[in-house]
């Protein structure tokens, strides 16, 4: 069996939210980029790259370096294949579009391995398919406290216990809080707004919340030495890494002290064995693993496939809302507070061919697409 075919589908699929305001976030989730690699037997896989707002700046790397050097090459050969992708790419750095273009890929391998051997990726991995894993509601954010309130309150009762705010001021954590009570963990992203300085002074006033952690709360992302300074001073646990790629960077976060919780993004870091590489070094610093999966597609499924190879994950991250038209056949949904991977073969989540031809474009010079 050899690869035929690599190509990546840009879509436009409207995200509609659950909670009942609305965030300007929502439009910049309205873009999804899909990785479709098919081989000379007829085997057709699906990964997703993170591409939000620049989703064809990653389709170009796909189409344009990694399809002509992966067409002929055998799709069971994963790793060699990671190796070689990951090294044509270095000149363009090692986090970023080239890793995000690389973890599509690479994930789309792995949904033909399942499919080849008819089996779902967590058996590949040794993992259990009846794991349920609590999820945490990843709210968008908002323009008031009071809107988040009324968010957080919507997803408690949803039946999450867990709702993660993407706010930068402490009202609206304490607004949060008494909407859901004592009894919903309460998880704060700030996404790297303060000098280490700022974070450390208002860090000490989140304490008083009761916080699961904070995430990223200093500028800019990379600053370890400065969020082992945060982490020293300041009594909530700290948690970062959706925004690198690779194992190695995670050790670089492990041996600064930087971090309580490590969150890598299986579309970002380079993949699935990325991901499983950044969890052992998480494991063997005694450093819990909380993937960043803010994902409607495969990128949602291959991390719920990780975890469940993977002891220790206390939770999985979950959108707030869906696509509308969904855009998976089997879309993944959250029963009472909880996430199992997808059963079937492969990934298991492959896109639906209704919502491809209504909502796939295509970046100007490429390929025609051909979906059928």
């Amino acid at each position: 069996m050899k690869i035929a075919d690599v190509r990546a589908v840009p879509l436009a699929v409207p995200m509609r939210e659950s909670a009942p305001v609305a965030s300007a976030w929502a439009a910049g989730l309205a873009r999804q980029l899909l990785v479709r690699v098919t081989t000379d037997e007829g085997l057709v896989g699906w990964g997703e790259c993170f591409a939000y707002g620049a989703t064809l700046a990653v389709a170009n790397v796909v189409d344009d370096a990694l399809a002509p050097v992966l067409v002929g090459q055998d799709p069971t050969a994963i790793e060699p294949l990671l190796d070689r992708m990951e090294r044509l790419l270095m000149i363009w750095g090692r986090r970023g579009l080239a890793m995000m273009a690389v973890s599509g890929v690479e994930l789309a391998l792995w949904d033909l391995a399942g499919k080849a051997r008819g089996a779902p990726v967590w058996a590949l991995l040794g993992g259990n398919g009846s794991v349920r894993v609590p999820a945490y509601a990843s709210l968008l954010r908002y323009a008031t406290p009071s809107e988040v309130g009324r968010a957080a309150t919507a997803m408690a009762s949803a039946g999450f216990r867990g709702i993660k705010l993407h706010q930068t001021d402490v009202e609206s954590v304490a607004v949060a809080r008494e909407a859901v009570g004592d009894d919903v963990a309460l998880m704060l992203d700030t996404n790297c707004p303060w000098s280490v300085e700022a974070a450390i002074r208002i860090g000490r006033r989140l304490e008083k919340y009761d916080l699961a952690w904070l995430e990223e709360p200093v500028w800019p992302p990379e600053d370890y030495a400065g969020l082992a300074r945060v982490r020293a001073a300041v009594r909530v646990p700290i948690a970062c890494g959706e925004n690198e790629a690779t194992a190695v960077a995670f050790r670089q976060i492990v041996e600064a002290g930087a971090a309580d919780i490590v969150q890598p993004s299986i579309t970002k870091v380079g993949g699935l064995i990325e991901m499983r590489r950044a969890a052992a070094v998480a494991a063997a610093a005694n450093v819990t693993l909380v993937p960043h999966s803010f994902y409607f597609g495969p990128g949602l499924a291959a991390t719920l496939h990780v975890v469940a190879a993977t002891p220790g994950v206390p939770w999985i991250e979950f959108p707030p809302g869906r696509l509308d038209p969904p855009l998976l056949q089997q879309p993944i949904v959250c029963l009472d507070g909880h996430v199992a991977p997808p059963a079937g073969p492969g990934l298991g989540a492959d896109p639906d061919p209704g919502v491809l031809a209504r909502h796939a474009y295509q970046r100007e010079g490429a390929r025609p697409l051909d979906l059928t």
